[in-house]
């Protein structure tokens, strides 16, 4: 039995994240309330330096709205996979989300966007072969 002065146990984050060879695939299953984003933002980000990860699928296909500080949320994480050496890319977006996100002015600025997973693992896959690998360091970018 909890107490009050305990923390109560953190509620499961409705969110799969599963790796693909040099890649990880996050699924979020249904809305995301402030904290939860804030969970899922460090445990992904934790996990692409976990796993060296060169890329990151986000797929949204579940989500009825992404608003706002959903959409800020997604641009702090491919900022900083980025600095991390990993390419983002946001997948699902369905037409009535999109309408709603432009009328609303929740953007995904900048970030990189496909119609499925398929599509944005062609689009991962093409930006590794594209990458410039740094001099001295093979491999790298």
């Amino acid at each position: 039995m909890l107490n009050a002065e305990q923390p109560s146990p953190q509620e499961p984050l409705r969110v799969s994240i599963l790796t693909q060879g040099s890649y990880l695939i996050a699924s979020v299953h249904t809305a995301l309330d402030d904290s939860q984003l804030h969970r899922f933002r460090d445990d992904l980000l934790e996990l692409i330096g976990r796993n060296r990860s060169r890329g990151v699928i986000i797929d949204v296909g579940a989500l009825d709205l992404i608003d706002s500080f959903a959409c800020h949320t997604l641009r702090t994480i491919a900022q900083v996979a980025r600095l991390r050496g990993a390419e983002t890319v946001i997948v699902g977006i369905r037409p009535d989300v999109a309408f709603t996100m432009v009328r609303l002015g929740a953007m995904l600025d900048s970030m990189m966007t496909a119609l499925d997973l398929e599509e944005g693992l062609a689009w991962l896959a093409n930006a590794a072969d594209t990458a410039t690998p740094l001099p001295g360091l093979p491999g790298l970018r």
